[in-house]
């Protein structure tokens, strides 16, 4: 089927984040017009469930007029200030302050950004200070985790441990570390139960450590649940074994928020959901339910006296975005926190996840589904070759990707991870949506096991 001339301009003008640049030449891009609730519309006016929420961050959904007008009125009011030399506005006070209040651990100061990838980055960049700061020059291997998503900068896409990520873009970088992946239903021995695999997960992370030197490992880093790694929860057990051997070695925590902050695992933090106690926090995405591009970097006393302690030495701190708490987006992150308190958006999610997570399961039970996998408001699905034997299927086969472009044809947007396919609505979906969403999903996944069988990929 020939492009159209939006596709044509497209194709002709944008590089596309995360797309095969060879193939989209070909199929031409899906061009988005408008949004309201939790469907979007496309150009010829056929509408989705947007079951991703964009990437992973609408969680109010789409034409918030709340949201909308917050923004509209900031920019009359003063459009734009920065944070820079001394300077402040309220807006962004007031976000800081809403922050620390939320913050599940004790949090000393804000730093602002402007998305997950900025704020991991200037983790990196935070660690490698204080620990100057203290005296301490060698402890500054960072530990991040296999299918671990952390961001796309140079330093944070080192932290990412995803092999797309790093070939042929010459990284990781040095000092950065990758111990095992938590996924137990891949990775788990026969015989092995959840809290074992969780104890194994954690000794390999001491070992690790041990190896390394521990006084060259400053920190570690984890996503509550990972995202784009596949939607990997944690099994029994793994953040309080992982806390543990951190403690031992005096290993920074880092939790990644980016992903499920504000309400996605039914709390307003993941960490809080799971028993993760970090020392400092990275915020983004559903921050402003991704109406302006704003994040966060939540760090403890001990990190900000280290920021005094280079400033007096250096004569400032050498670090912030032009952006860095810009005054619109950070209005529209005080209304967006507002808005999750007033009308009890996160309880509203929590109460919805049974039958969220209910749908899901079920799927477990499908021919082409391995796992099914999940927590609050967010799930995937695992596609594999043969059920019993976990046989995963040839990565060019795309078999995941078949799934999603199926689903979009059922009027679903959803997201291929490999063969897992990732499920993340807005936590505004209402309970009868759940059920519809779930209803194209499984007939997405019938239309690609017809598909599957016929080309003889899966075994029956």
């Amino acid at each position: 089927m020939p492009l159209t001339n939006l596709q044509v301009r497209d194709v002709e003008t944008i590089l596309h984040p995360y797309t095969n640049q060879a193939t989209v030449r070909e199929t031409g891009t899906l061009i988005l017009e408008s949004g309201k609730g939790i469907h979007v519309t496309d150009v010829d006016g056929k509408s989705y469930i947007e079951g991703m929420s964009g990437l992973w961050c609408a969680s109010l959904g789409y034409g918030n007029e709340e949201l909308a007008q917050t923004a509209y009125e900031q920019m009359k009011k003063l459009s734009f200030t920065h944070l820079f030399g001394g300077k402040s506005h309220d807006p962004a006070i007031e976000l800081a302050e809403k922050l620390k209040e939320k913050a599940p651990v004790p949090i000393s100061k804000v730093f602002f950004v402007c998305s997950g990838s900025e704020a991991n980055d200037s983790q990196v960049k935070l660690i490698w200070y204080m620990n100057n700061a203290l005296g301490r020059p060698q402890k500054k291997k960072i530990v991040s985790r296999i299918k671990g998503y952390h961001g796309v900068t140079v330093a944070s896409a080192s932290l990412t441990g995803l092999p797309a990520n790093h070939i042929d873009f010459d990284l990781p970088i040095a000092g950065i570390l990758h111990t095992s992946c938590p996924h137990y239903y891949r990775f788990g021995k026969d015989g092995e139960t959840e809290e074992e695999f969780s104890s194994r997960c954690a000794q390999e992370l001491e070992d690790m450590i041990l190896r390394e030197g521990p006084d060259t490992v400053a920190a570690f880093i984890a996503e509550p649940v990972m995202g784009a790694g596949g939607v990997i929860v944690p099994p029994k057990g793994y953040f309080e074994k992982i806390m543990a051997v951190c403690t031992k070695y005096d290993v920074f925590m880092i939790a990644d928020e980016v992903i499920c902050g504000f309400g996605r695992l039914g709390e307003w933090f993941g960490s809080s959901a799971l028993g993760y106690k970090p020392n400092s926090i990275s915020v983004a995405k559903a921050l402003t339910s991704a109406y302006m591009p704003v994040g966060a970097v939540m760090i403890p006393e001990d990190m900000y006296q280290a920021t005094i302690v280079e400033s007096k030495k250096v004569g400032t701190f050498g670090h912030g975005f032009t952006y860095s708490g810009h005054p619109v987006g950070a209005a529209v992150a005080v209304k967006t926190l507002e808005i999750y308190e007033r009308d009890r958006i996160i309880e509203k999610a929590a109460a919805k996840s049974p039958q969220f997570q209910a749908h899901l399961k079920a799927l477990g039970d499908h021919p082409l589904v391995g796992e099914a996998r999940g927590i609050g408001l967010v799930g995937a699905v695992e596609v594999v070759a043969d059920r019993k034997t976990k046989k995963a299927f040839e990565p060019k086969s795309a078999v995941g990707a078949r799934v999603v472009k199926h689903a979009e044809e059922e009027g679903l947007i959803l997201r291929a991870m490999g063969d897992s396919v990732g499920i993340c609505p807005p936590l505004i979906i209402a309970p009868e949506e759940i059920d519809d969403m779930f209803d194209r999903l499984s007939r997405a996944l019938d239309r690609t096991l017809d598909w599957a069988t016929k080309e003889g990929l899966v075994t029956t």
